[in-house]
Order: structure tokens, then sequence, then C-alpha cells
């Protein structure tokens, strides 16, 4: 029985007003009961000689209605039923229908309240005793079938069906067993009406009901818990059947559900403990999905902060970062897992945690303290792309959760990698399984992600380039998505911005912004440890620690950490570096580039911090500074890699790398990164040949001047 459309359940529709016949319109009148006054109303007769009219609530009018046409004044649709035809009153049954007895079934969260004496109802004998037989009508509603009345003595467990005679004031029920040839059955259902999840924390104690999705089914040594999410918020249903044993197990997640119960509190969160759930169907299921999704639709919609300095290019990236925030958001409220996936170096994790800092306040809102351990997840790539062995455990983890736990496939967001075409493998195996992804990276983009995708963030699809760090990016959405975390990620954009080396304009105002907290050297530090520590994590996320680097937590902490990594980090450069550098081999190209080419493999310790691909920048870094004015290019090769780091050089990586695989189509080339600074690998017989040629395509390259 759905409530009118036109009059919202009242009967009735306002069509004017006119003066309050009471106080004539004044609003107030002078003459009040005494014995039935409020305080208010005794105060205002005191001090203003007149109180607020009750008939009219002080308006000075009321309202003029009539009755809705649409329903006839009953107020919501009446149907019988047995067939569904439409009925002009509050029946049960059309005049056909009513020419073959009911028997009647009670919901299990029907109470002595929903029964109606003459009615007969299906029961099950519960116990006998020397006066009459005791007869279940459900779980919680239980009458007598005195001897008087019973013909022969049922047997414990028999199913009769019985009529109502009389309810008594002290709930005792009389019944009386009802022979029963050609009948319908009526399923009576508890009528209440539909309460919001975000409003239970009001309703302690109360019998409500609510409609919404099946977000996730946690089975524990006592009830099941269901957790079921409407347009206002997620609740948790705890029901019942013996301990350890699956309540309700045609109920499934992603189901649209109708569940009554008693409100109440469970570690100072509310519970709803149930005593009916139900899985709703064709139009009804419509209408609380269509609902749900118009109320998160409106309740992610993302926050709209100006950015913390001005760029062009962000600017023009605002509607992209605005879809990712409002996803994320949508996730959140939807109780979705979220899968964070990041470059393992001070860049990829700045811009993680600066979501992460975002949206673990909300997930715990919304789900409760413990949400966040099974709703989200981040998990550092060792590799600048999505590599298979990422979605493989990807994968297993959501599998896993989904055949325990009941919950959705995850949300999954790849921030500093996942625009390239080595990303590609990975996210065919997501899209299999219905994982949805975004991309907010600032490598290189190739337009074949795009398929895979619902979302991509890239300051390439604006104009710019790598030097506008994922880092500055993410913090941007963090912002949109909780803007209440500014001040705590506000210099994770400079960090970023250090620990890629980005020599953008957006990196010197970051910088900047931030200067009053921390100096450029600072920054380095912080950079430094982070790609320090992130070495030793490995596939760990390493939330605390990392939060602490990130000066997340106690200001002495972070200090005294910091420096502490900073310093063994320093000292191991150092020692790779005098073990490396006798070792590089240096040439001028013709096109006035200096080319430095290293074998890793050979000469620099192995299995250490820092690994190939940063003892190569530090070797780099150094030869920038003894060919200063110059063009330098780096090369740090190993059986079946090579790591470039460059400067003054206008080169394309991921541009040269496709070239090597048409021209070298048995090299097994592959590889990518930004603009200047990459790797490619290959197989192993064939570096010497594929070293060659690229050694050829940089010495094409045009050069900066550096002058």
């Amino acid at each position: 029985m759905n409530l009118c459309e036109k009059c919202g359940g009242k009967g009735r529709i306002d069509v004017g007003e006119k003066v309050c016949p009471n106080c004539k319109g004044t609003g107030k009148t002078e003459s009040i009961s005494l014995g039935e006054a409020t305080e208010g109303e005794m105060d205002d007769l005191v001090t203003k000689g007149a109180t607020r009219c009750t008939v009219c609530n002080g308006a000075g009018t009321i309202a003029v209605t009539e009755t809705c046409d649409q329903c006839g004044g009953l107020g919501r649709e009446y149907r019988c039923a047995v067939c569904g035809t439409r009925l002009s009153s509050k029946r049960e049954l059309c005049e056909k229908c009513a020419k073959i007895p009911a028997v009647h079934i009670l919901d299990s969260a029907c109470d002595t309240n929903d029964l109606v004496v003459g009615d007969i109802y299906q029961g099950k004998v519960s116990g006998i005793a020397n006066f009459g037989a005791f007869v279940d009508l459900n779980k919680s509603v239980r009458g007598l079938a005195h001897n008087k009345y019973l013909k022969q003595t049922p047997g414990v467990g028999e199913e009769i069906c019985v009529r109502v005679r009389n309810v008594a004031p002290n709930g005792n029920i009389e019944l009386e067993p009802a022979t029963m040839g050609e009948h319908h059955i009526i399923a009576v259902k508890k009528d209440l009406p539909i309460s919001k999840a975000g409003d239970l924390e009001g309703l302690v104690g109360k019998l409500v009901s609510i409609e919404g999705e099946v977000i996730q089914v946690k089975q524990t040594g006592g009830p099941t818990i269901f957790g079921v999410a409407d347009e206002s918020g997620l609740v948790s249903c705890a029901a019942f059947e013996r301990a350890g044993v699956r309540a309700y197990p045609e109920i499934e997640s992603e189901m649209i559900v109708r569940t009554i119960g008693e409100v109440s509190t469970r570690n100072d969160q509310v519970q709803v403990e149930v005593r009916s759930m139900t899985q709703l169907w064709g139009g009804e299921a419509s209408r609380v999905e269509e609902m749900i999704e118009k109320g998160i639709d409106k309740r992610a919609e993302p926050y709209d902060p100006p950015l913390l300095i001005e760029s062009e290019v962000i600017s023009k990236l605002r509607p992209k970062m605005r879809e990712v925030a409002k996803e994320i958001r949508k996730a959140i409220f939807k109780s979705r897992p979220i899968v964070i996936r990041h470059h393992a170096d001070a860049d990829g994790i700045s811009s993680a945690v600066a979501v992460e800092t975002a949206i673990l306040p909300l997930i715990r809102e919304v789900g409760g303290p413990d949400a966040e351990h099974y709703n989200y997840r981040r998990a550092p790539s060792k590799a600048p792309f999505y590599e298979l062995e990422d979605i493989t455990k990807d994968l297993t983890y959501a599998l896993e959760d989904q055949r325990r736990h009941d919950q959705k496939m995850p949300l999954i967001l790849l921030m500093d990698n996942g625009s390239t075409e080595e990303d590609v493998p990975a996210m065919k195996q997501a899209q299999i399984y219905g994982l949805e992804m975004m991309v907010v990276d600032h490598h290189h983009p190739d337009e074949v992600v795009n398929q895979y995708l619902i979302a991509h963030v890239n300051p390439a699809h604006a104009g710019g380039d790598f030097g506008v760090t994922t880092g500055m990016l993410g913090t941007e959405i963090a912002r949109m998505i909780n803007p209440d975390v500014e001040e705590k990620i506000k210099h994770f954009p400079a960090v970023s911005a250090v620990g890629d080396r980005s020599e953008a304009l957006e990196a010197e105002r970051y910088i900047k912004l931030v200067e009053d907290r921390f100096r450029l050297e600072d920054l380095k530090k912080i950079a430094l440890a982070l790609d320090y520590e992130a070495f030793w994590l490995r596939f760990n996320d390493g939330r605390g620690l990392i939060n602490d680097i990130l000066c997340l937590g106690r200001l002495d902490r972070h200090q005294r950490i910091v420096e502490l990594l900073c310093e063994q980090a320093n000292a191991a450069i150092d020692e790779q570096l005098k073990a490396t550098m006798p070792h590089v081999k240096s040439q001028r190209l013709p096109n006035g580039i200096m080319m430095n080419v290293l074998d890793v493999e050979n000469f620099a310790h192995k299995f250490t911090f820092p690994p190939p691909g940063k003892t190569s920048g530090e070797v780099h870094d150094l030869l920038c500074k003894k060919y200063q004015g110059t063009p330098v290019v780096t090369i740090g090769y190993g059986p079946d890699f090579a790591v470039l780091r460059s400067k003054g050089v206008l080169m394309n990586i991921p541009q040269m790398v496709r070239d090597l695989q048409e021209e070298i189509k048995n090299g097994g080339v592959n590889g990518g990164g930004h603009l200047v600074v990459g790797s490619i690998k290959f197989v192993g017989g064939m570096r010497k040949v594929v070293l060659a040629r690229l050694v050829e395509m940089i010495a094409a390259c045009q050069v900066e001047n550096l002058s």
C-alpha cells in the first residue's frame, strides 16, 4: 500500500487559506485554560496580555482543504490482497474475493497490535497445558485455545488455523480453532512509515521500517550482520537465528530489502535488531534504487574550493578532478570498498596519502569506526605502472572479501601510474571482474587506456607536462573530497615537487605556499625519507610510519624520524656513489649531449638502497653539476633494462620505446615514463642492439639552450 503521491498520505490537499475563526486573524488569543496552559503561554499572557492562538499556531490563517481526488481521501492506495483490484475503501479484499474466507499469516515483525478480532490466522502449536493449547502466530505472538474450544487435543508442532476471539488489555490472546475448506492466504505485513538510516539515532527503542540496499553480509559467532544503506546513510542490522547460523540466507549483497526491527545501540553505534527482512521486487525495488541513487548523487557532489595556487593547467583539469572526487565520495556513501594504488616514491605516496587523509574520516562517519579496515586499502606499486602482480593481488583480496562478506567489488584509484600502454594488460583483467578504475597521473598518457577508465586526470590533457606532479593533483582532489583536511596536507604538493624535481611554475608556487612551516631543505629531506622508507616497505603501505614522515602526527617524532632516515639514506647513497662513479663512461655526442653510461648490474650494490633507478638519478645529478651548462643524458643499464635521466635534451621516451619496438621486433622492448625521464626493458640477449640504437636516437634529439 503506497502513499498517495498527490496528497502525501494525508487524504486531503490544500486549496487555499482563510482567516482563523478563533483569533480573527491576529494569531493570538486573550483567553486560555489556565489548567492546560504551558509555561510559555503563561509567560506570554503575563508579559504580553495574550498568547499564541492554538488553532492556527499564531499564523492568523488556516488552510482550506478538500478531499484528494486521486486517492478518494484514503491517503494511500488500497488493493485487494488476493487479486490486486484497486479498492475504494479501507478494506482487505474486494467483494468478489471476500466470498471465500481468508487465512492470515503474520510476518515475524507483527505484534498483537496487528491482530484483528474475528480474523483467522495460521499458527503452530507450541505447547499443551491442562487448560488448553498454546499457539504461536509468529515468533513473538502467542495465544491460547482453551479446552472448551478444542474438539481434540492437537500435537505440539502441528499447524492449525485459529480465529482470534479476543485480545485482552494485558495482551492475552484468546483463540478458537477454525476448520477451513477453500480459502485465500494473506500475508500480514507490519505497516510502519519508512524511516531513514540517518535519522535512527533519535529513534532508539522504537520499532522502525527502513528500505535500502544490502551492502555487506557478515556472519559472526552470534548474529548475522547486514549492512543496509539508503540515501541518508548506512546502518547495521543484526538478525539472530542461532549462534553462528546464517539468518535470512536468501538475502544477499546488492539486494533491495525492507527491514523492520527495533533500534538499539551497540558500541556507541546505532543498530537495528531485525524482526523481519524481505527482498523488494519490481516497481518497489526500482523506486528505492532510484531514491538511493538520487540521494547519494546529491550527497556525493564534491566541494569546490579555490586552488591553493594559480595554475592554468590545473584549472583546466578541474572538471576531471571533480569527476574523480565525486566517484570517490559516491563509493564512500555506498560503502563500496576503495583501493588506492600508487607508485612507491615521494610523489606517488604524497598524492595517495592526501586522498587517504581526506576519505578516512568520511568512511568512519558512514560505516562506523571499523569501516576503514574492510572498506579501504592503499598499496604501493614498485613499478611506475599497474603491473600484473598488482592486479592479481587486488583481485585476490576483492574476490575473497566478496566470498566471505558479500562485499561489492572495489573502486580502484591509480595514482602516479595508470596512464600508459604498460597498464593495459592489468586493466583488461580488472575489466573482466567489473572493477571500475580511475587514474590520476602525470606520466605521458597513451589514449588506449581511456577505454578502461571511468575518469582520467593527466596534465598532458590540458597542455601541461610531468612538472605538474601527481602530488599536486591529488592534494587538490583531496580538498574537493573533504576540505577539512586542507591544513594537514597543504605541504604535500611541495614534497612531491622536490621529490620529482619539478621545475614547473606550479612547483615554485606550492613551495612558497608552505615556506612559513617548511624550508626547501625540509621538503627535500621529507621526500628523501619517503623514497628511502618506501624501498624497505616494499609492498606494505606503512601507514603510521609514512604519516609521521609526512608530518601528520607529532611534530617532534616527525623531525626525529626524518632526520634519522635521511642520515641513513645519505650514507647509503654516498656508499653507492663511491662504488659507481669510477665506472661511469662519458662521451660527447655530435649534437653536444654529454652521454654517460653506467653498468648498475656489475658496478653498483644490489638489493639495497638506492635501487638502480635512484642510483642512476644520483649519478646524473653529480654529472649535471660537473658538466653545468651542457645537455646531459645518463643511462644506468642492467642485463635487461635501462634507466634514463636527462637534462636539457628534448626527448620523448614513450615514442622512443614505440620506435624501438617497431625496429627491433625480437628485442622484447617495452617501457615508458615521462618524456625525458623513464625506463626501458628488453630481453637480455638483445641488450647491445637495443642500447646502441637508443644512443643513436638520443644523438638525433634536439637540445635546449642552457647558457
